[in-house]
């Protein structure tokens, strides 16, 4: 059984290599990380456990052909950490149904059905997480996805993007996407807010610091559904 959180969509994938193209989304319950600025805390810490639905893969597969009108799109497996979740029969269900699979992780747990993906985007986390990085289990990640694995930073300060640079020189055959660290506002502004000013000038801050790096490999972008919804759930 795979605990789910919730299943969303079609909407559109908010960032990475695959923004703006249209998704259902499965985000799984539980993660092996607890990172500082963590936006998805409903699927991360266990106060939230008994929202996760225990699913088999032909249950989530029948929520994601009704949502998706039985027409084949992305499905993102997003988390908490889905890598932790035996998602392997999921995957093979829905390619042969003729759709496509992309999951994010840190990183931090490898596994074989990798192969299977579409698209693994790899996101370590930088110091700001207060987070460790086992670049052993990063490696098997990426050695597992081969060409289908690439990375993605969230940067919100100096060590931060020294960080991302560091990762990318690891992996020079791997995509590198950039997006500027998301804040949450000072209690009191409602759920879902964004500190909109103080992630508009980290965007501004992070490309300018690209240029003048000419760090000109990477791709730098925002998370178009914060700027679209803020950081409310199921969008």
């Amino acid at each position: 059984m795979i605990r789910v959180s919730e299943i969303f969509g079609p909407t559109i994938q908010g960032e990475g290599a695959l923004i703006g193209k249209p998704t259902v989304f499965v985000r799984t319950g539980g993660c092996d990380y607890r990172c500082a600025w963590c936006d998805t805390l409903h699927a991360v810490k266990s106060q939230y456990r008994d929202e996760w639905k225990p699913m088999s893969a032909e249950e989530i597969w029948a929520k994601v052909e009704e949502l998706s009108g039985g027409q084949p799109l992305t499905v993102s497996l997003s988390g908490g950490n889905p890598a932790i979740q035996p998602l392997g029969p999921l995957i093979a269900l829905g390619k042969s149904k003729g759709y496509e699979f992309a999951l994010e992780t840190q990183g931090s747990i490898a596994q074989e059905w990798f192969a299977g993906l579409d698209t693994l985007i790899l996101s370590p986390k930088p110091p700001s997480s207060k987070m460790e990085t086992d670049l052993s289990a990063l490696d098997k990640c990426v050695s597992n996805a081969g060409s289908k694995a690439i990375l993605k930073f969230v940067v919100f300060d100096d060590a931060d993007y020294l960080y991302a640079k560091e990762i990318a020189a690891r992996y020079k055959a791997l995509p590198v996407y950039l997006q500027p660290g998301n804040h949450t506002p000072p209690d009191g502004q409602g759920e879902g807010a964004v500190d909109m000013d103080g992630l508009m000038t980290r965007m501004r801050w992070l490309v300018e610091k690209v240029g003048a790096d000419q760090w000109f490999s990477v791709t730098v972008l925002p998370q178009l559904h914060v700027l679209l919804w803020g950081n409310m759930r199921g969008v």
